[in-house]
């Protein structure tokens, strides 16, 4: 039987450099993958809006064609069953930024809204404005 003096005994544990060393890594690993996470959430806020958009100016048609003229807010069209809601901007995550732009100039219509944008000042992934889609 081999008896271990308490000189010999080997301590157990990590020692300071290997700590280091695994958070070095760490830190590696992160900064490889959050730009990645980010450009991932961009893309999932963008495609979110033009879905809204999309939503909205299909609801906008759909008053237009049953009533014979334009809407004057989105509250209209909520009061009047063409949306649930009035959606959240994806970009401002706010319900109250979308600008909302007139018919066309010769008026025949009626109403104050032809069209929706987003009241975002930022510019998407592919350079344009988000007010401008």
């Amino acid at each position: 039987m081999k008896q271990i003096f308490p000189s010999q005994q080997t301590s157990r544990g990590f020692t300071l450099i290997e700590l280091i060393v695994v958070l070095a890594i760490i830190a590696l690993l992160a900064s490889l993958v959050a730009p990645r996470y980010n450009h991932a959430v961009d893309n999932a806020r963008e495609a979110s809006l033009r879905t809204t958009l999309n939503t909205v100016r299909d609801a906008i048609d759909k008053y237009t064609a049953d009533k014979g003229h334009y809407p004057d807010s989105l509250d209209q069209l909520v009061r009047a069953g063409y949306l649930r809601q009035i959606p959240q901007d994806p970009m401002t995550g706010r319900t109250d930024s979308w600008m909302m732009l007139p018919p066309p100039a010769d008026g025949a219509m009626g109403g104050r809204m032809a069209d929706v944008r987003s009241g975002a000042s930022g510019r998407g992934q592919d350079g344009s404005l988000f007010n401008a889609w």
